[in-house]
Formats: C-alpha cells, sequence, structure tokens
C-alpha cells in the first residue's frame, strides 16, 4: 500500500535540457531564475527534493513548487507571473523590437553599441522600461568578453598532456609551472601617495619616473603551491638557462622534472635544447599556442602584480627586485596549490560551445 502524495515523472527533451543548462550556468540571468533551473534539471536527474533543497540551500515545498511549475508550463513557467496592477503600456511586439535591435543592429550615429538611452531615444521606450528589459533579459552591451583560439594544431594531445600532469601527477617526480613575466617596470611616482582613509582610496599621481626594469622568472610547484623565484635584468635563452640550473639544483636527485612551460622561442632555444637533452629527469611539455591560461603560475604573476608591484613606488630596480624577493618569502610560507579540477574533455567541451556561437554569427 503506497504512502504520500504521487509525483508526476519530470522528463526533458534535448532542447529543454540544454536551455535549462544555458540557464543555470549564466551570470546574467536573475539569481532566482538560475536556482529555478537547477531545481529542475536536478528533478529530471532522479534527485528527491529534500536533497535538492539542501544542495541549493533552499526549501522542501520551493523545489516542490518549481517541479510542478515546470512539468505545467514547461520553461515558460519557469518565470515570474504578472501581478496585479496597472496594465501594461509596452506589448510583446515592442519588447522584441527592442530585444532585436539590441542583438543585431548598431546606432546609426556610428556607436558601436547601443546604451539604455540611445535604445531609448531609438524605440520611444522610457530610460527606466530599456534598462528593466536589458535586465531581464541579460542584455549588455556594454560590456565585451575577449578570447583567442589556439591554431595549434595539437591542441588537443598537448591539453591532454597537461591537464593530465595537473589531474595526475606521476610518481616519483615533481610538476613545475614555469614562465618569465617580463618588463617589470621600476617605477617612481612624482609625488607621495595619498594614504586611504574614511569615505576615500589611496591616491596616487598619474605619472611616474621609469628606473628600468627586471624579469621575473618563476617555477610553481603543482604539488604544494611554493615558488621558485630569480629576477634577472632580461629573459634570453642564456637567463633562461640560469634559471634551470636553479631549479635542477634546488629539486632532490631523486625526483623526476616534469615542466609545463609556453612556446616562447627562447624555451626551444637549441642550446636549452641541448641542456635538457643532458638531464634525462627532465621532461619538457609544451601549452599550445594562445593557452597561457592552462599555466598555473600566470596565475601567481597576477596575485604578485595584483599586490606587491602595481601599487608600490619604487626609486630603482633594486628596490624593486628586493620587494619581489620579499613577497614571494611570505607567500611560500603559506602557499598553497591552485585547486585545478576542470579534465580535458569539459575544456573541450567549452571549446566546442565557443565555436558554435562563432559559427551562428555569421562570420
Amino acid at each position: 500500500m503506497r504512502s504520500g502524495r504521487y509525483k508526476e515523472t519530470l522528463e526533458l527533451t534535448v532542447d529543454e535540457k540544454a536551455q535549462l543548462d544555458a540557464i543555470a550556468r549564466s551570470r546574467s540571468v536573475p539569481v532566482a531564475l538560475n536556482q529555478r533551473a537547477k531545481i529542475v534539471i536536478a528533478s529530471a536527474a532522479g534527485e528527491t527534493s529534500i536533497v535538492v533543497a539542501a544542495r541549493l540551500r533552499t526549501t522542501r515545498e520551493t523545489v516542490g513548487k518549481w517541479r510542478k511549475r515546470f512539468i505545467q508550463g514547461r520553461i515558460a513557467g519557469l518565470y515570474d507571473e504578472l501581478r496585479p496592477g496597472a496594465p501594461r503600456t509596452i506589448s510583446d511586439e515592442k519588447i522584441a523590437e527592442l530585444v532585436n535591435a539590441t542583438l543585431k543592429t548598431k546606432p546609426k550615429d556610428g556607436a558601436t553599441h547601443w546604451s539604455v538611452r540611445s535604445m531609448a531615444t531609438e524605440t520611444g521606450i522610457s530610460k527606466t522600461s530599456v534598462h528593466r528589459y536589458f535586465t531581464a533579459f541579460g542584455l549588455q552591451p556594454h560590456r565585451q568578453d575577449s578570447f583567442k583560439l589556439s591554431t595549434d594544431p595539437f591542441f588537443i594531445e598537448k591539453l591532454r598532456d597537461v591537464v593530465g600532469l595537473y589531474l595526475d601527477p606521476p610518481m616519483n617526480a615533481i610538476v613545475l609551472c614555469v614562465d618569465e613575466k617580463s618588463q617589470c617596470q621600476a617605477l617612481e611616482r612624482t609625488q607621495p601617495m595619498l594614504p586611504m582613509g574614511l569615505g576615500y582610496v589611496e591616491g596616487v599621481t598619474h605619472d611616474y619616473i621609469r628606473h628600468g626594469t627586471t624579469t621575473l622568472f618563476a617555477a610553481l610547484n603543482v604539488l604544494d603551491g611554493e615558488v621558485l623565484a630569480s629576477c634577472k635584468p632580461r629573459h634570453r635563452h642564456q637567463e633562461f638557462l640560469s634559471f634551470l640550473r636553479e631549479i635542477d639544483s634546488s629539486v632532490p636527485q631523486e625526483l623526476d622534472i616534469h615542466m609545463v612551460v609556453d612556446n616562447y622561442a627562447t624555451h626551444k632555444h637549441p642550446k636549452v635544447k641541448a641542456w635538457m637533452a643532458a638531464r634525462p629527469r627532465w621532461h619538457v611539455h609544451f601549452i599550445p599556442t594562445y593557452s597561457s591560461w592552462l599555466n598555473q603560475v600566470e596565475r601567481f604573476f597576477a596575485i604578485i602584480t595584483d599586490k606587491a608591484i602595481r601599487r608600490s613606488s619604487f626609486k630603482s630596480v633594486r628596490e624593486l627586485v628586493r620587494k619581489i624577493e620579499t613577497f614571494v618569502e611570505q607567500y611560500n610560507r603559506a602557499s598553497k596549490p591552485f585547486v585545478w579540477t576542470a579534465t580535458a574533455d569539459s575544456i573541450l567541451a567549452k571549446i566546442q560551445r565557443l565555436c558554435e556561437r562563432i559559427s551562428g554569427t555569421g562570420h
């Protein structure tokens, strides 16, 4: 004998699953709609309301509500219903015109994108309403993301090789992400900086005096996040070889060294190759071209630039080098590895979606 309420089966079509996945991943749709899509996806996968509610930090009643709303109205049922109030003054056709104009046209004044004011002038809809519809449909014409697809003919092989090192490092070996940050400038502000206070931020002059540059070579240990760093005056193959010798002397001789590095010409210099060939414990793994995001040491470069270099004022290159060395020393005392979770397949799937978007533009 059954007890409890009967729960209707929730099944998704391929198209519905794709739309819900897009809503769940989007950072531009309202948070509530994002959560409702996740509720439906989890419910369709067979998760119970209690499990879904606990994972998404909501109530079982909320999960049941949006599960039922989806069964009754499909994806349209996840959107908020119209509340009682004054009748709408903007028709669906007018809204569709606004959305299509934003996505497919450009302003006649030669501007590169629409703004709330220019779209309001074009459509005759108030600025407040245009802003509201931009928000509702996740339209952000003022923003732009950058991307660059790799043209490396061995992209997939190199991707799987490097990601495999991150997710499953070899035994009796150390995995190091190596690169150099060139042109680290010793900039001295022409006037003293104004300290931060209550109600106002730190102030710096827009102009500065250049005292020279240094190149920061760094090797990030994937296992524990510790960094071996060295500042050198230039970034030729001679300096790179010198840094490799520092690494070689720092790593216990019983360990193999797997080095992840980009395709910069210095890293492939004949003398560098000869040095590597004479040392069997060294193994080089080149990342694909235009894929610097695969090299974890780039994340460290971003951290040291943001926290130690960009906002400081230096009277000499020597002072800049001391600052870098001090930061690295402090960083290593509490170093933690960057947690890499993306698999090669998930990265390739993301690139495929990007390619589909590009092909959809007709270019």
